[in-house]
């Protein structure tokens, strides 16, 4: 297996770019290899690694289409909707939580005060 070339941070030459640069573009790795990284050095730690792509081999991104808008706005109901009181909360329900906040704290229990 041959090495990986490695570029330091900003140095990388044009043609070269990260997922999120491929993105920017309109663009992504389609099956392609890594085909060098970027290596960002750090006092007390290892070095932050950025892997690049070739621009060139890079294809467009696959539009959305009606079946996955639907799919996608399902899957984003089912994170709005609490499973206690099965209400749409309007926002996406934190997991650390599991219900929507009004399920989480009821009125007569705020502050340890009994109503």
């Amino acid at each position: 297996m041959a090495a990986l070339p490695v570029f330091r941070w900003h140095l990388a030459p044009d043609g070269y770019a990260t997922r999120r640069q491929l993105r920017a573009y309109g663009l992504r790795p389609g099956g392609q290899d890594v085909a060098a990284q970027l290596e960002r050095p750090r006092r007390r730690r290892g070095p932050l690694v950025a892997y690049l792509y070739r621009v060139d081999l890079a294809k467009p991104v696959r539009p959305m289409t009606p079946a996955r808008w639907a799919a996608l706005a399902k899957a984003n109901a089912a994170r709005r909707t609490c499973p206690s009181c099965r209400r749409d909360a309007g926002y996406v329900i934190s997991p650390s939580l599991g219900t929507c906040a009004p399920c989480a704290f009821p009125e007569g229990s705020r502050d340890g005060i009994a109503a």
